[in-house]
């Protein structure tokens, strides 16, 4: 009896994944900066717990790399060319519905929350 009831445990743990997975697909706005007035674009594909995309700035967008899934999980980075160098900025959070929360590290280790809004 105890088989069974694990093999349907299993099997929800996944389903779950994946649903949280297929909800990730889309576009999300953050609003960013000082004032919260700069829009910040994501535009992400999930392909099992494999993740992809780009994030959009008024100044240029740039692709997440790393991109993974897994459950409500959800962690890129970001690769940018900022005056001939390469910044990298981790993005690490969580999926709920049609919000997005993330914690962004960057180059100095600082961090910042943002929390993304789905759009479509």
């Amino acid at each position: 009896m105890k088989k069974p009831i694990l093999k349907l445990l299993g099997i929800l743990a996944l389903a779950s994944g994946l649903l949280s997975a297929a909800d990730i697909d889309g576009k999300w706005m953050a609003k960013v900066g000082k004032d919260g007035k700069v829009n910040e674009t994501l535009t992400l594909k999930s392909n099992g717990n494999q993740l992809t995309g780009t994030l959009a700035r008024p100044n240029g967008s740039a692709n997440i790399t790393e991109g993974m899934i897994s459950g409500n999980n959800v962690s890129f980075k970001v690769v940018r060319d900022r005056d001939g160098k390469s910044v990298t900025q981790q993005y690490k959070g969580t999926i709920s519905g049609g919000d997005l929360k993330m914690t962004i590290t960057g180059r100095r280790g600082g961090t910042r929350d943002v929390a993304f809004k789905k759009t479509k």
